[in-house]
């Protein structure tokens, strides 16, 4: 019989100002600062919007600068917002000349034709037209979007696609759909979680307004990142889920990143390594063809995380149903990589982990040695995916987060659980682990380790826990966004554009 052996990692540090170390992102701000620690920063902040959306996102704003108090129950997880200058030491400043209003008589036309499948694409040229506007020599550091929560959930079938390539598409999805239902009991949230693992046929069978405007604006040789503000989110009182100041945290942190600020960085990573994330997305050819279009995402204690596009792989070159890179593929993906963090780093990183959401094929890793050949010493190949594997503790909390499971040659890791400086457990469900594995002999559980500490560089959010690292988290944002540029566009490669 097997024996389960169970490692409890530690929880990464994160770093602030002056160097202080706190695993808590909002505690450590609170207490510190910012690590990049430039003094006291005016952003720049541009609004479009509706009349009506752009003045209550000027006072939600402007409230920012004071304190907020927390409503939740638990107060080790959701902490007063002390304010900007306390939290992030910078102020929002909002300048007439950076405010862009959307006629609301072109607005509501554009809206209705577009919720009968017409005028989708000229509701995305509105916005993007007084989004564009703002770029330029004498562009904000970031531009808020004013949106009605209808437009926030705006979904359209995708009318470029013919009725043969919507039935395969719909194949693609039932099989995903039947991936994630093998899943042991699978919750709304797990379901939800899973989807970062997947291809998603749906991104490619429908449009959505966030991810059609998201794309359109980057394509600006002068594009500054957006941010989606939604009256719900403005509007909701405190006593109806997040509380205002949960919400100033998350927002507010958001913004700062995309304005070129650094929250936090990583303690416990190496110096000089790259992780890269490689994944998979559908899209469709000027051809007419369906095709996955292949994303690598680097990051790095030593650089900012990027985006590269890699070839477009047909449809066919599946293995158990998932897509995968001949070397030749594999190696000019490695190879534009490498190139990428050079130019950055000024040097070769000494070491390369690979993170995929498949297994690794032959093909695969012949073309990435090819890549890293005199030039990386060391390359690690891991995989992650969704397991049936659960835990059961005795007594009343669930798994720690951290909680590495072990049972031959298969590894589970816990990167949600109970949250010890939280002293909660923040899920309905039994915590669900991911199964991590590699392709060649590595330690694993050093390599978990570093995948515990990528969860929390997710600069979307403030509460530090993700499920997963963000080289898988950055390949699906890039994945979502891909489907709506066309087979020859190349998206920004900075991660500031995606959360």
């Amino acid at each position: 019989m097997a024996l389960l052996k169970i490692d409890v990692l530690p929880e990464p540090e994160l770093e602030f100002a002056n160097a202080a170390q706190d695993v808590d992102p909002r505690r450590g701000l609170a207490k510190h600062g910012p690590v990049d620690n430039r003094g006291l920063r005016n952003i720049r902040v541009g609004l479009v919007g509706l009349q009506e959306d752009v003045d209550a996102a000027k006072a939600w704003l402007s409230r920012l600068q004071q304190f907020i108090p927390a409503f939740e129950s638990n107060s080790n997880r959701f902490r007063h917002w002390p304010g900007l200058e306390k939290a992030l030491n910078c102020k929002f400043e909002i300048e007439d000349n950076f405010v862009r209003v959307i006629e609301s008589n072109i607005y509501n036309t554009l809206f209705k034709d577009s919720l009968i499948g017409k005028s989708f694409n000229e509701l995305v040229e509105l916005f993007d037209g007084r989004i564009s506007s703002l770029f330029g020599d004498d562009s904000p550091d970031c531009i808020v979007v004013c949106i009605k929560p209808e437009l926030g959930d705006l979904r359209v079938a995708n009318p470029g696609l013919t009725p043969e390539e919507r039935r395969a598409l719909e194949v693609l999805r039932a099989e995903e759909e039947s991936d994630q239902l093998a899943l042991f009991q699978p919750s709304p949230e797990e379901l939800q979680a899973a989807e970062a693992l997947y291809t998603m046929a749906d991104d490619l069978l429908f449009r959505t307004f966030y991810r059609a405007v998201k794309a359109r604006t980057m394509l600006h040789d002068e594009a500054v990142p957006i941010q989606f503000l939604r009256r719900d989110t403005i509007d909701r009182p405190d006593d109806r889920g997040q509380s205002c100041a949960t919400r100033a945290w998350n927002i507010a942190t958001s913004l700062y990143y995309k304005a070129r600020g650094i929250p936090w960085r990583p303690v416990d990573l190496p110096k000089n390594v790259c992780f890269v994330g490689v994944s998979f997305h559908h899209m469709k050819k000027r051809s007419g063809h369906l095709v996955y279009a292949s994303v690598a995402q680097a990051y790095s204690t030593d650089v900012q995380p990027f985006a590269l596009k890699g070839a477009n792989i047909d449809h066919e070159q599946r293995r158990d149903r998932q897509p995968y890179l001949n070397a030749a593929q594999a190696k000019s993906l490695l190879d534009d990589v490498l190139f990428q963090y050079q130019e950055r780093a000024g040097v070769m990183p000494d070491r390369v982990v690979i993170h995929k959401t498949t297994t690794y094929q032959p093909e695969e890793i012949a073309g990435f040695k090819a890549a890293a050949k005199d030039q990386v010493s060391v390359i690690d190949y891991i995989w992650m995916r969704p397991t049936s594997f659960r835990v059961v503790r005795k007594g009343f909390e669930e798994p720690w987060r951290g909680t590495l499971c072990t049972l031959k040659d298969q590894s589970f890791l816990f990167t949600g659980g109970y949250i010890p400086w939280w002293n909660e457990y923040p899920g309905m469900h039994i915590p669900a682990p991911i199964e991590v594995g590699a392709a060649l002999p590595t330690d694993m559980k050093e390599r978990s380790k570093e995948i515990l500490t990528l969860t929390k560089m997710n600069w979307n959010s403030s509460d530090g826990i993700s499920r997963h690292p963000i080289t898988i988290t950055f390949a699906r944002r890039v994945g979502e966004l891909m489907c709506e540029l066309s087979d020859n566009a190349t998206p920004k490669p900075s991660y500031r554009f995606y959360i």
